[in-house]
C-alpha cells in the first residue's frame, strides 16, 4: 500500500482516514495537525506534521515544519508530543522535545519563507539539525503498515491523562501561556516593576514550583502562599510598589483556572535546570542591558580547557576566579575550590536562583555570590578619617582585600561573559538615527571613562573592560566578547589605553550562543593586564559549533588607515554622474549595505557619486563583494590599499564586471537613466527604439569622446580577462533572452541586470524581490545560474589580488 499516486490534499485525506480516525484533523498554517478532545483539558495538540506528495526528502519536511511552528509563534501555545513529516510513501516521526530549544535561540531568523528550502537559513537549520533528524523513526506504508498503526496507538493517547506535565523541554511554552492567562491578575504594576528589575517570571516560578499551592523552593525572588505572593524583604528594595507581599485582583480565578489543567511542581530531576535556565524567560531587553545570558556549555568547559593550559593543571589552588557578570552562575559550574571563588550581577532575583543552585550542590559559597552593580556601584567600604564605615560595600570584605593587594590581584581571573548590549546599533543608526533606549548611557563607567572610549563608550562590553583595566589592576582578564576590541575602528581609543599582554584563546560562531543575534566570532581571549603590550596581532584557534577545530585565525590592531579613506580620494562632484555607491564601515559585517544605485537614499550611510572614478568604484566594490562573509571574517577590517594595484588592468577589468553582474548592483530604469547596459541594441537583437543610454557599452569599447561627457579624451578599449569574458557572455546571454518578451506588458527596453531578475522573479506581499527559485521560467533559472557560475569564478581569481594588494590581511 502506498499514496505516491496522490496529490497533497486527498494524501493528508487518505492518512487521516487510514491512521487517525480517534483523532480529530485539521490544516492550515500547519499542513496537518492532530488533536484530542479531552473531557477536562478540551482540544489538545497530539502532532503537528508537513505532508508533501509524491516521494519526498523527510529531513527538508521536518526544517519546513520547524520554521512554520518558529514563524507563527507555535511553540508558545500548546505543544504536542510528536512532529511528523510523511509523503506517499512513508512516515517519520520526532519527538518534539528534541528541537524544543531552537525556537529559544535568537540568532535563527524565523521570518523566512519555511517552504523556501535554499534559503540561507533554511540550509543553516538543516546542517545545525541533521543529527537530531537522523532520530527520527520511518515507517513505510508498505512494509510497516503494523509497526506504524501500533507506534500511533502508543504514543497518540489522552485518556489517562489528567494534567498536561511540565518539564525541562517545555516549561518556556507553558511560561509564554501563564503570562497570558495569570499574569494581569497578580495585583502589581507591571511597568514599575520592570523598572525596578521584577520580572513576571519569577512569579511564574514561584506558581511552578509550588505543591498545594505554596512553593517548595524557598530562595526564589517570590513564593506562593496559597492566595498571595510573599516576598524577602532582606532580598528586595521594592519600595512603594509592593510591600510585604501581593495578592490577586481576581480573587486567583484566572490563577485557579490555569493551575487546574497543568499539573506542578515537576519531576525533581527537572528543579535545578528550570532555575538555572531562569534566562530563557527573560525579555530580550532586559536579558542585553543585564547581561542575564546562558553560556553554552560546550564553550564553558572549552575557556576552562584554555584557563588549564595558560596558568597550569594545578590553577585554581593558587588563582582566584570572580565572575562580575555572574547571571545564573553557569560559566563557573567547572571550578571545585570554592574558597577562591566569586560571584556577582546586578539582578537580585539570579542570586536567589544561585543560593536556590547552592543548595541543591553548587560548589560556591553564599556569601560569595552577591549583588553588585558592576558599572555604578563601588569597590571599597566608605570610611571616614577614623576608619568607621560610612558606606560599606557590596563586595565581600576578603574580595576587597583581594582588590587592594597587588600581588593578589595579579592572581586574579576576572572570567566574565559581559553583555553584548549597544547603544547605537546599524538597525537603530540607520534606520532612527537615535541610540537604543536605556542600553549604555546612563551609569557611572560611562560618564567617568567616555573620553577614554571615545566611539566604543556605546558598547556595555567595553565599559566593563575598561573598568576592570583602570581600576583592578594588574589582573587576568578571561572573557567572551566580541573581536570589535581588537580590530575595529570604533575601538582605536580603547586600545590607546589598554595595553596587555595576549596568553591565550579562541573564537566560536555567534550563533552558539542563545542570546546573541548576527553570524561573527565571539572570542574567548585571556589577558594579562600587568604587562603592559600593544595590541599588534593576535593569532586564535578556531572552533566550530561542534567544538571541532578548524585551524587558526589572526586578527590584527592595525594602524593603516580603512578602505573608506581610500574611497574618499576619488570623490568627484560631477553633474554628470551615473549612479552613486552605497558604503559603510570598513568590515564583512557591513557588506550586505554596500551597492550601486541611481540615487541616494535618505538613511544613514556613506554615499558617493559616480562619475569619472567608474574604475575605483568598481574595485571598492568588488573588493567588498569577492569575498562571501562568514562569522569567521565578520569583524576583518578593508584596508586602504598599496599602490600596486594601480599597474594592474586587468584587475580593473575584472573588477569592473564583476561589479556589472553582482546582485547587489541595482541600478533600475524605474529609478532614472540606466547607464549600466554593457551591450549594444545590435548584439542583444532590438530592433525597435534605442537606449536611453549607452554610456557602459562606449566606455568598455573605447568610444567615450565626447567633451561634454565625463570623459574629455578618448579612452583605450577595456581588455578583458578569459574569467570576465565568460561573465560578460552570459550576461549577454541573459539580456538577450529577456528581450524576447517585449511583448509583455511589464518589459522595459532600458531594463538594467536587477530589473530583469525583477521581471522574472516578481515581488512578495511585502514588496521584496522573491528568490530565484520563485521564478516560474526554467531557461531564466538556466541563464542565471550559468551567470553565477561565472560571477564566482571571477569572484576567485580577484580574490588573491585583494590581500596582494593590502585591502586586506590574511
Amino acid at each position: 500500500m502506498n499514496f505516491i499516486h496522490l496529490s497533497e490534499e486527498p494524501l493528508k485525506s487518505k492518512i487521516k482516514d487510514t491512521y487517525f480516525t480517534k483523532f480529530s484533523y485539521s490544516g492550515s498554517k500547519i499542513d496537518f495537525t492532530i488533536t484530542y478532545k479531552h473531557k477536562n483539558l478540551g482540544e489538545i495538540n497530539l502532532l503537528w506534521a508537513e505532508a508533501k506528495k509524491g516521494e519526498s526528502d523527510i529531513k527538508k519536511s521536518f526544517i519546513q515544519l520547524i520554521l512554520t511552528i518558529g514563524k507563527y509563534k507555535f511553540y508558545t501555545e500548546q505543544t504536542p508530543n510528536l512532529l511528523c513529516a510523511f509523503d506517499g510513501i512513508k512516515m517519520a516521526f520526532l519527538p518534539f522535545i528534541k528541537i524544543q530549544e531552537v525556537f529559544y535561540q535568537n540568532d535563527i531568523d524565523f521570518s523566512v519563507t519555511p517552504s523556501n528550502h535554499k534559503s540561507e537559513q533554511f540550509l543553516k537549520l538543516l546542517k545545525q539539525l541533521n543529527t537530531i533528524l537522523d532520530e527520527a523513526q520511518i515507517f513505510y506504508y508498505e512494509k510497516n503498515d503494523e509497526e506504524l498503526k501500533a507506534f500511533i496507538k502508543e504514543n497518540l493517547t489522552s485518556e489517562n491523562i489528567s494534567k498536561f506535565k511540565i518539564d525541562k523541554n517545555n516549561f518556556v511554552s507553558i511560561y509564554y501561556k501563564w503570562s497570558k492567562s495569570v499574569k494581569d491578575s497578580i495585583s502589581i504594576d507591571w511597568d514599575l516593576a520592570k523598572k525596578s528589575g521584577i520580572i513576571d517570571a519569577d512569579f511564574y516560578l514561584a506558581d511552578l514550583l509550588s505543591k498545594d499551592n505554596v512553593s517548595i523552593v524557598e530562595k526564589l525572588f517570590a513564593v506562593l502562599k496559597k492566595d498571595y505572593y510573599e516576598f524577602n524583604e532582606k532580598k528586595t528594595e521594592l519600595g512603594s510598589i509592593i510591600a510585604e507581599k501581593t495578592g490577586f485582583k481576581d480573587h486567583q480565578k484566572a490563577h485557579k483556572e490555569f493551575w487546574a489543567i497543568y499539573e506542578r511542581p515537576p519531576r525533581e530531576e527537572f528543579w535545578d535546570y528550570i532555575i538555572k535556565r531562569r534566562d530563557l524567560l527573560v525579555d530580550q531587553d532586559i536579558r542585553e542591558r543585564k547581561g542575564a545570558f546562558f553560556t553554552p556549555r560546550i564553550w564553558v568547559d572549552k575557556a576552562c580547557e584554555y584557563l588549564s593550559k595558560t596558568f597550569g593543571e594545578d590553577y585554581e589552588d593558587e588563582y582566584y576566579i570572580w565572575d562580575l557578570a555572574g547571571g545564573t552562575g553557569n560559566l563557573l559550574a567547572n571550578f571545585t575550590n570554592k574558597k577562591n571563588i566569586f560571584c556577582s550581577t546586578l539582578d537580585k532575583a539570579d542570586i536567589d536562583v544561585i543560593h536556590e543552585r547552592i543548595k541543591n550542590g553548587a560548589n560556591l559559597f553564599e556569601n560569595h555570590v552577591f549583588e553588585f552593580d558592576f558599572l555604578n556601584d563601588e569597590f571599597f567600604d566608605e570610611v571616614d578619617d577614623k576608619g568607621k564605615i560610612i558606606q560599606k560595600s557590596k563586595l565581600p570584605l576578603n574580595l576587597q582585600e583581594i582588590l587592594k593587594d597587588e600581588n593578589k590581584r595579579k592572581k586574579l581571573i576576572i572570567f566574565i561573559n559581559p553583555p553584548y548590549a549597544e547603544a547605537g546599533t546599524t538597525a537603530t543608526m540607520s534606520g532612527t538615527k537615535t541610540h537604543k533606549k536605556g542600553v549604555s548611557l546612563d551609569n557611572n563607567v560611562y560618564e567617568k571613562y567616555k573620553d577614554i572610549l571615545s566611539n566604543a563608550r556605546n558598547e556595555l562590553f567595553a565599559q566593563f573592560f575598561i573598568r576592570i583595566y583602570c581600576e583592578i589592576e594588574g589582573a587576568i582578564l578571561a572573557s567572551f566578547s566580541k573581536l570589535k576590541y581588537v580590530n575595529s575602528t570604533n575601538f582605536i581609543k580603547f586600545r590607546e589605553s589598554f595595553k596587555a599582554k595576549f596568553l591565550k584563546g579562541f573564537i566560536t560562531p555567534s550563533y552558539t550562543f542563545d542570546n546573541v543575534k548576527g553570524n561573527f566570532p565571539i572570542g574567548f581571549l585571556i589577558w594579562d593586564m600587568s604587562k603592559k603590550e600593544e595590541i599588534k596581532k593576535i593569532k586564535l584557534d578556531v572552533f566550530n559549533e561542534n567544538g571541532n577545530f578548524l585551524g587558526k585565525k589572526n586578527f590584527y590592531n592595525d594602524k593603516k588607515e580603512s578602505i573608506n579613506k581610500w574611497l574618499r580620494t576619488f570623490n568627484k562632484k560631477d553633474d554628470n554622474n551615473i549612479g552613486v555607491l552605497m558604503a559603510d564601515a570598513p568590515d564583512f559585517q557591513q557588506n550586505n549595505h554596500i551597492a550601486i544605485l541611481n540615487k541616494k537614499r535618505n538613511v544613514h550611510l556613506i554615499f558617493q557619486d559616480i562619475n569619472e572614478n567608474i574604475i575605483n568604484i568598481a574595485i571598492y566594490f568588488s573588493v567588498r563583494h569577492a569575498i562571501a562573509a562568514t562569522w569567521i571574517n565578520d569583524r576583518d577590517q578593508f584596508l586602504y590599499p598599496n599602490k600596486l594595484y594601480d599597474k594592474d588592468d586587468e584587475f580593473k577589468s575584472d573588477c569592473l564586471a564583476f561589479m556589472l553582474f553582482h546582485g547587489q548592483n541595482r541600478i533600475s530604469s524605474k529609478e532614472g537613466t540606466n547607464h549600466f547596459i554593457p551591450f549594444s541594441e545590435k548584439e542583444l537583437n532590438i530592433t525597435k527604439e534605442a537606449f536611453e543610454s549607452d554610456f557602459m557599452y562606449k566606455f568598455i569599447n573605447g568610444k567615450i569622446k565626447d567633451e561634454n561627457s565625463l570623459f574629455g579624451d578618448e579612452l583605450a578599449k577595456i581588455e578583458f580577462s578569459p574569467q570576465a569574458k565568460e561573465l560578460l557572455k552570459a550576461g549577454k546571454e541573459l539580456f538577450k533572452y529577456y528581450h524576447t518578451h517585449s511583448e509583455d506588458k511589464n518589459y522595459l527596453v532600458n531594463a538594467s541586470f536587477y530589473d530583469i531578475k525583477e521581471f522574472f522573479q516578481g515581488r512578495d506581499e511585502k514588496g521584496k524581490m522573491n528568490t530565484p527559485a520563485k521564478a516560474k521560467d526554467e531557461h531564466y533559472k538556466f541563464l542565471l545560474s550559468q551567470l553565477n557560475e561565472s560571477l564566482n569564478t571571477l569572484a576567485k581569481k580577484i580574490e588573491p589580488k585583494i590581500y596582494e594588494y593590502g585591502f586586506l590581511k590574511e
